[in-house]
């Protein structure tokens, strides 16, 4: 299973500081979760600062498992260290589902 996240942050440098310094961290703590971050990117054009994160689920784990697990772990808290979370003004989820010939699987 693929979820796409879309952060919509309060300012560019906002944006800067969690895609550069923040997100980065997921990578290696997410696998203990059961998430694999495919990637994440920001938004080449548009008004609103956003981040575009992909993760995929490992089997027997789904998006509220994880982020039940994860929000209150000091794995998170320790990615987010130095970050003022109230700069992140909303998440979207929107889970995905790979069509045939998708080189994801």
């Amino acid at each position: 299973m693929y979820q796409l996240r879309i952060y919509t942050l309060r300012t560019a440098e906002a944006l800067q500081r969690y895609a550069t310094v923040h997100w980065p961290r997921h990578l290696t703590s997410m696998p203990a979760f059961g998430v694999t971050v495919q990637g994440f990117w920001t938004e080449h054009q548009g008004g609103a600062p956003r981040l575009f994160a992909l993760l995929s689920f490992r089997e027997g784990t789904g998006p509220a498992e994880f982020t039940a697990a994860y929000l209150p772990s000091p794995e998170l808290a320790a990615d987010m260290d130095g970050f003022d979370v109230g700069d992140i003004l909303g998440v979207e989820e929107v889970l995905l589902d790979p069509v045939a010939g998708s080189p994801l699987p």
